[in-house]
């Protein structure tokens, strides 16, 4: 890639329009400021659909009239890029081995680093452009020396650093996310929206994996994996239940696991580990899902990588809070040491670390150590 865009000119920018409003405000934005816009769509589906459903999925030939329509309102050349195949190799086939292998992975993060700050970039600078414009609710700062950091939005309630976290600096320095910098909220946008003559301005939020557009994600699984009858037991090895795929579960897991004994003391029980090997689900107490402790590897650092043992503030899900931590980069493996036990946390899961707002760098949970395994 190329060194950072010289921020004193307009930009030749691609915007990247997924058919909803925060893209198609995006875009606006970029045009606001003076850059040269050119607006596509990332045809991600072989087999689109022609229509959501209410708001799941996206990627759809609807998603694709909006994103079009958009452009022509914003005045902006409109091109369609087909990514399929790449997006199905890098993406959905990652999905599937991921769970197969009992891990949980993210797709949006794994979407962001290998298709669009990667395929699209890289595509994108190929053709001349400087910069890859995204929807995200996230904030790039440069630095007086002219390197960039990636930092969580202004109005954190809609912040999406963590599933950008994977962005390291060169990709970083082709990033524009015009819409991280304002404390607007969703309504605000919105009505900006509907200034703007934006036919999306109303049109939902797609909530769930844009590939999975009826929300069924065990069911998908099912159909790529098959099923395979397997045990449920306890934490002695006591049988409780069956299942049809060990695929289907996750770590911190409560509904669905339709076990028809209840626990001695009452308390409902949580999926504690997937064996792939021997198709077993094992649950347990609450409790017994306190994390003390991980490894994770395929470090990724926005920036440089941090030099010895440091403290951080750490972030494991899409959605979820922040817990310090103290983490260290040992070879290739980063080291994680909770200050408070925390719960539910899954290998294949990324963790994101922060100092202060500013985004560290991310890595792939490989291995947890647990409470109750070190008291053991």
């Amino acid at each position: 890639m190329t060194d950072t865009p010289q921020r004193t000119r307009p930009l030749r920018v691609l915007a990247a329009m997924s058919g909803g409003v925060d893209s198609a405000v995006a875009a606006a934005r970029a045009v606001d400021a003076g850059h040269d816009v050119t607006g596509v769509h990332l045809a991600l589906s072989a087999n689109p659909q022609s229509f959501r459903t209410g708001a799941r999925g996206c990627c759809t030939i609807e998603d694709s009239r909006d994103a079009r329509r958009a452009a022509d309102v914003i005045g902006i050349p409109f091109y369609v890029w087909d990514l399929a195949d790449r997006f199905r190799e890098d993406v959905v086939e990652n999905f599937v081995a991921e769970y197969e292998a009992g891990r949980t992975p993210n797709p949006c993060l794994r979407c962001n680093e290998k298709i669009k700050f990667a395929a699209l970039l890289d595509k994108a600078l190929a053709l001349g452009f400087d910069a890859v414009c995204t929807g995200h609710y996230a904030k790039i700062v440069t630095r007086p020396d002219g390197t960039r950091e990636l930092h969580r939005a202004s109005d954190l309630a809609k912040d999406q650093s963590y599933v950008l976290g994977v962005l390291d600096d060169q990709q970083l320095a082709h990033a524009m996310f015009p819409l991280g910098d304002t404390a607007t909220t969703k309504e605000e946008i919105r009505a900006e929206a509907e200034r703007r003559g934006l036919a999306v301005a109303k049109k939902p939020d797609s909530h769930d994996i844009c590939f999975i557009a009826d929300g069924d994600t065990r069911g998908f699984l099912a159909r790529r994996l098959g099923t395979a009858e397997g045990d449920i037991v306890d934490e002695a090895g006591n049988k409780l239940g069956t299942h049809q795929g060990a695929y289907g579960f996750t770590i911190g897991q409560r509904k669905g696991l339709r076990i028809g004994t209840p626990a001695p003391d009452g308390k409902p029980r949580y999926v504690l580990d997937i064996s792939p090997v021997t198709n077993t689900v094992t649950v347990g107490p609450a409790s017994a899902l306190d994390v003390e402790a991980l490894t994770a590897i395929r470090p990724r650092w926005c920036g440089t990588a941090p030099a010895g043992p440091g403290t951080y503030t750490a972030q494991l899900r899409a959605h979820g809070g922040e817990t310090e931590v103290t983490a260290e980069l040992v070879g290739d493996e980063l080291r994680v040491t909770f200050t408070e036990p925390v719960r539910g946390v899954a290998p294949g899961q990324a963790i994101v670390l922060y100092d202060g707002t500013r985004v560290v760098g991310s890595a792939t949970i490989a291995t947890t150590r647990r409470v109750a395994a070190a008291s053991a």
